[in-house]
């Protein structure tokens, strides 16, 4: 549905209404119903004055619509907006629809990987043309105007209907009514949708762009023609093919690819026409991490992408994994500044660590016993299967059956075996029931299988309009238990909803399962709204609904082995740090010359025992750390960004950076400041000690330095700006280093 057009013209026959007037209503003068508006501001009425119009907006909007959904949503939001204005509130959207972004990575991520993917390697002339493909296919994206799901009900089945008409709704609602209306939060299609809505909607959506394109062919300068009725059909065409592909690498939210190298070379050829500029639809130089850039070091569970899992969609997928367990090399993060508050070791000795850490893993067949200095009633629960994964010994598939696609023998074969595992295993389970659901085509079942046969599994069903997984029946068979196998199977169904972006598990265990569960993170706790599970997941007497929240940051297949590498760094480090520190040194021998006192900082080895000076109290302003008077130091932190504030680099951090300009700045940066933000947290009393208004301001630089290259604009001004922080927190006596 197009936004009503504006009418700027105004009926001159009609007068306008005084105060005076009476209503037409009740019959009181118009002004008895705006005594409550007196006391507002005059941005606040004109917000509400803009809502008016917006409500208006949507009023005509439903009334020309003829789809009842859309008619339905539109309504909705006439309502809520007109209870805003009575209730004088700002309009916020809650209940199912959830908040954007809805998936990750986004269409724009997506495309971005897609171009990396296909033509890293191509000339500078072809991948300025693709990249410029790529932007205006996400322009159209942005822009579209998405069929209505009554429209599509003839062509797709009712699961999909379902799902369409979830994320139809929240295209209407987040993303196309907030383009005529300006009330509601505006956000752009390919930023907070994924994976789901372009499948939908891709084919229907290149079909009559293509339309278009050859009914304005005739319109379009010689140029443009080229790259549009050429060009653009096979860079849609590959879009497709990867779009629909089971286990494309551009949907895998860990996705690296070097960039050409002439993007490469961009730092040494400043006047290069492809650099990035703030609008442009991804950030294309990737660096090599993308997580955590808060931190010194990472330790990853090595290569493995989580693309190569398997995926729903097919009957029977094998489920792969890499099982090095390697620690990532450190210089895939950035160093902290040297004179960072927090740097109680250097990143030198961390790098020699896991260096010694990686030679004794291939110098010892018993790496972990190694390593870990564990005995084997200590060693990881999953460890014994993940080593006969690794050769062979034990294998894991997805399996499913199926209406609309051919399902194998030997599927069929292990869905049976799987059938009487779950009933030997739970023996107050009806067959009947367990028959039911295993073969049933909305449930999923992970295998276990060894010598070819099923000895456990996990059957569940995905609700991906909800947002979580409901697990059924989760069963190894005895005669191989205790040896990981429940662990890791479960680990193994983690990283494949993580891959498919499903972060929450329901289920409802027994008695003799909340042990087993509690042990993979379940808990009786549950984190989601009873309105989003409520009539989907099934009821069992004498159970326990438990839940668990997946972290998208963690391999879970690896999560065992990586907390022991890091357990065995720190113990590493700290066992350096007390060698330091129990060094000797010779004695102080100022007091035979004289002095009675010397400064504690000058007595030799001090600092390397992990001592450090305390706010130095002496300067001009004689403010301490924790001031009696808060009003005092508040003042002086003002003094303080003020200046920065003022001071000529300080541009690029004056407020928040804009997620439309650099959609994946946050994806990079996890804790985000600014100097706007830090004012509205000195005016509200945030600052009671030094040391938090140093940490927001030095995480302003840090996430500047580690978003951009060293030798770009923002990092001068970042390094020039932090100089002239410490040089006033000095003349202050706010600053001990």
């Amino acid at each position: 549905p197009a936004p009503p057009p504006k009418n700027t013209k105004v009926d001159v026959t009609q007068p306008l209404a005084n105060f005076s007037d009476p209503c037409h209503n009740c019959t009181h003068v118009l002004a008895s119903h705006t005594t409550h508006l007196k006391s507002l501001q005059e941005e606040e009425v004109n917000r509400l004055l803009g809502m008016v119009v917006d409500v208006e907006n949507i009023f005509m909007s439903m009334h020309r619509e003829e789809d009842p959904d859309t008619k339905k949503v539109y309504y909705y939001l006439f309502k809520l907006l007109r209870k805003c204005i009575v209730d004088m509130t700002k309009p916020t959207i809650e209940g199912p629809l959830g908040q954007p972004p809805f998936e990750r990575p986004s269409i724009a991520k997506a495309i971005t990987n897609f171009v990396l993917y296909k033509f890293s390697h191509a000339a500078a002339r072809e991948w300025t043309t693709m990249y410029d493909l790529a932007k205006m296919l996400l322009h159209c994206l942005n822009h579209w105007n998405f069929e209505t799901p009554s429209a599509r009900r003839q062509t797709v089945s009712a699961e999909e209907i379902s799902a369409y008409k979830v994320n139809y709704t929240r295209w209407l609602v987040f993303c196309h009514v907030p383009v005529f209306c300006d009330s509601l939060p505006h956000f752009e299609t390919t930023l907070v949708f994924g994976r789901t809505l372009l499948r939908a909607v891709f084919r229907s959506v290149r079909r009559q762009l293509m339309d278009k394109c050859h009914s304005e062919r005739d319109r379009m300068p010689p140029e443009k023609r080229v790259l549009v009725l050429t060009h653009f059909p096979k860079f849609l065409q590959l879009v497709e093919e990867e779009i629909y592909m089971a286990n494309s690498p551009i949907w895998d939210p860990e996705f690296k690819q070097a960039p050409p190298q002439h993007l490469q070379a961009l730092p040494d050829s400043k006047g290069s026409p492809v650099v990035r500029r703030a609008g442009q639809f991804e950030k294309l130089s990737v660096p090599p991490n993308d997580k955590d850039t808060f931190t010194t070091v990472t330790l990853t569970p090595g290569v493995r992408k989580r693309g190569s899992r398997a995926d729903g969609s097919t009957p029977s997928d094998k489920v792969r994994g890499g099982q090095d367990g390697s620690v990532r090399s450190p210089d895939v993060k950035r160093r902290k500044l040297e004179g960072e508050a927090n740097e109680d070791f250097c990143h030198e000795k961390v790098v020699e660590i896991i260096a010694s850490i990686s030679d004794n893993q291939q110098s010892s067949s018993a790496s972990t016993a190694t390593v870990f200095q564990e005995n084997l009633l200590r060693r990881p629960r999953d460890e014994v299967a993940k080593q006969e994964e690794g050769v062979s010994t034990i294998e894991f598939f997805l399996v499913g059956n199926s209406l609309t696609k051919r399902v194998t023998k030997q599927t069929m074969l292990w869905l049976i075996g799987l059938q009487n595992v779950f009933s030997h295993q739970l023996p107050k389970m009806p067959m009947e029931y367990i028959s039911r659901l295993v073969f049933d085509c909305e449930h999923k079942t992970l295998a276990l299988i060894k010598d070819k046969q099923p000895i456990g599994g996990i059957c569940f069903r995905v609700y991906p309009t909800q947002g979580f997984t409901e697990i059924v029946f989760c069963a190894v068979s005895s005669h191989v238990q205790v040896r990981g196998y429940g662990t890791h199977l479960m680990n193994h169904l983690k990283d494949y909803h993580i891959n498919i972006g499903i972060h929450h598990f329901l289920t409802f265990a027994d008695e003799n399962a909340i042990g087993y569960f509690r042990k993979q993170g379940f808990s009786k706790d549950i984190k989601l709204n009873k309105s989003v599970y409520q009539g989907y997941i099934k009821d069992y007497e004498g159970a326990m609904l438990m839940h668990c929240h997946l972290n998208a940051r963690i391999v879970y297949t690896e999560f065992i082995s990586v907390v022991r590498k890091q357990k065995e760094i720190i113990k590493r480090l700290v066992d350096q740090h007390k060698q330091e520190a129990h060094k000797p040194h010779p004695g102080l021998t100022c007091f035979r010359e004289g002095l009675k006192v010397i400064p504690i900082e000058s007595i030799p080895g001090i600092r390397e025992t992990g001592w450090k000076p305390s706010a130095r109290n002496t300067r001009v302003s004689k403010v301490s750390e924790e001031s009696a008077d808060p009003d005092t130091l508040m003042k002086t932190f003002k003094v303080v960004l003020n200046s920065i504030k003022n001071h000529s680099v300080a541009w690029p951090f004056q407020k928040p950076v804009d997620r439309k300009e650099v959609p994946d700045y946050y994806d990079h940066i996890k804790y985000p400041m600014d100097l706007k933000t830090m004012s509205e947290r000195l005016k509200a009393g945030y600052y009671t000690t030094r040391r938090l208004f140093t940490a927001d301001m030095t995480r302003i630089f840090t996430n500047c330095r580690t978003y951009n290259s060293p030798n770009t604009e923002y990092c001068m001004c970042a390094n020039t700006l932090e100089k002239y922080f410490q040089t006033k927190m000095r003349e202050l006596g706010l600053w001990d280093k």
